[in-house]
């Protein structure tokens, strides 16, 4: 059984599409892999079979090596609820809130749920394909470190680095995270990998050369950049824009704070007929077809952010004008006309007014709901699938209108009399490609071109691993992997 971990110089270096692409790539060859992460901290989760929450990226890897998600591949994830705390999960439940200090203190007790996770995956696969979290050259973070170096070190595995060339200064990158590290941990770092270069080769070629004489590492390859490339956020919103049909439906999302699950909005971003445009800090709501009013890990906060910014008059007269308003998660629960959290799950214990445009409120319990759904739109029907990740319970008369009719013969969210505002728990609602289309005829899009979201990530992964095959030494990886030189 092998394991081969994946660093990065930076946070954003490549790191979660490498580990994808290597997934797949070993999967075209035969050969049983599976993704592991043993910390990340992300607001984009995704819920497994078994009810527990990992990192969305994690999910994403899951299918390049086809599988389903477990938590067992992302045994530690950290959900930010402030600039100093996070929510903390272990084994896919929340275990406790606590600022970075305290998390400082905990990570020894983390760090035996990763190797706990490890040792599972490792008696089940011949190949465990480990992906590292931020960069190892954190000086102040090395202390108890679980998430790069310290697992590296304590199951005894190898590892590649990677660095951005995109970003400037790559040799830097790659040169002085390597001098940072302790001798034993640099000697795990079998070779480098230099992502998004664009240009003749040629001309990199001496700055390789010189890279290996002056380290004595190999470079592994050099990954070209790929414009149009698309795998969900790890964490930070993709703000790239795809060619768009001459009619398009106008979307707005208004970016809160502590905004979750935002790759909701992938699909929409990748559809010829949807101009999705997300609306920052100091910036006013445009005119709209539609406003989605997103997840969120601190609601009430975020709600005062909202009005802060002015965003609450914008929705108001977006919807005087006839406009379709749309609340995913922490999203619907703003729209009711209270949010109560007794406990301070999410910050000071208290209530904050909602924004009162449907007739019901909400209070944050301790227990998270997780679990994965299926049902049908109230708006045509239309299919549905998704997951629900939650820790508020909404009750009130808008829910007796509720927006999907859940297979299980329940309901979620609501549905205003006049059909102008819709909300749900559901993340993932726009992945099917009939909820999608139902969606954005409602919204005000006529003439709907179905777009199977699932299959343009699967091209995508298949693409990702033609760029291993034809980019890296291959030979190399395989014999890092535990596995002869060449196929057989």
């Amino acid at each position: 059984m092998t394991t081969l971990m994946v660093q990065g110089t930076t946070s954003d270096a490549g790191k979660s599409t490498l580990v994808t692409a290597l997934c797949r790539w070993l999967i075209r060859q035969g050969v049983g892999v599976v993704p592991f992460k043993p910390q990340n901290m992300a607001l984009n989760s995704a819920v497994t079979a078994e009810g527990g929450e990992i990192g969305r990226a994690q999910a994403v890897q899951a299918q390049a090596a086809g599988l389903q998600p477990h938590t067992d591949m992302n045994p530690v994830l950290l959900k930010p609820n402030s600039d100093t705390g996070a929510q903390v999960i272990i084994h896919g439940r929340a275990v406790t809130t606590m600022n970075a200090v305290a998390y400082h203190d905990y990570k020894a007790i983390a760090m035996q749920a990763v190797l706990a996770s490890h040792a599972r995956l490792s008696a089940a696969y011949p190949v465990v394909m480990v992906e590292g979290a931020g960069s190892p050259a954190e000086i102040n973070l090395r202390a108890g470190d679980i998430a790069n170096m310290g697992f590296a070190e304590a199951v005894d595995c190898p590892v590649l680095l990677i660095a951005d060339i995109n970003r400037g200064g790559v040799f830097a990158h790659l040169v002085g995270t390597l001098a940072l590290l302790s001798p034993s941990e640099q000697a795990r770092v079998q070779g480098f990998i230099i992502n998004r270069f664009r240009g003749d080769i040629a001309l990199l070629q001496p700055g390789l050369d010189w890279l290996e004489a002056h380290t004595g590492k190999p470079v592994i390859g050099v990954l070209p950049y790929v414009l149009d490339l698309h795998l969900e956020a790890e964490d930070g919103i993709d703000r790239r824009q795809s060619v768009k049909a001459a009619q398009v439906l106008k979307v707005v999302v208004p970016v809160l704070p502590r905004i979750s699950n935002h790759t909701d909005f992938d699909p929409l971003r990748l559809h010829p007929q949807v101009d999705l445009q997300f609306i920052g800090p100091g910036e006013q709501i445009p005119a709209a077809d539609l406003i989605i009013l997103p997840g969120s890990k601190s609601v009430r906060a975020d709600l005062a952010y909202l009005r802060s910014q002015g965003w609450e008059a914008a929705i108001n007269r977006h919807l005087r004008y006839g406009g379709k308003l749309l609340g995913i998660c922490g999203g619907l629960q703003m729209l009711g006309n209270q949010v109560h959290d007794p406990l301070g799950l999410e910050g000071a214990p208290g209530s904050s007014p909602g924004l009162g445009l449907l007739t019901f409120s909400t209070e944050l319990r301790a227990e998270k709901q997780l679990r994965n759904v299926t049902g049908s739109l109230a708006l045509e029907d239309a299919v549905v699938s998704g997951y629900e990740i939650h820790a508020g319970v909404s009750t009130g008369a808008a829910l007796d209108q509720p927006a999907v009719r859940l297979a299980d013969g329940g309901g979620d969210g609501a549905m205003s009399p006049d059909g102008q505002i819709f909300c749900t728990y559901l993340h993932g609602l726009f992945e099917a490609p009939e909820s999608c289309a139902a969606l954005l005829r409602w919204a005000g899009l006529a003439q709907v071109e179905q777009v199977d979201y699932h299959a343009l990530r699967e091209a995508d992964i298949e693409r990702l691993a033609d760029l291993v095959q034809n980019h890296l030494d291959t030979a190399r990886l395989r014999e890092l992997c535990g596995l002869p030189r060449s196929q057989t």
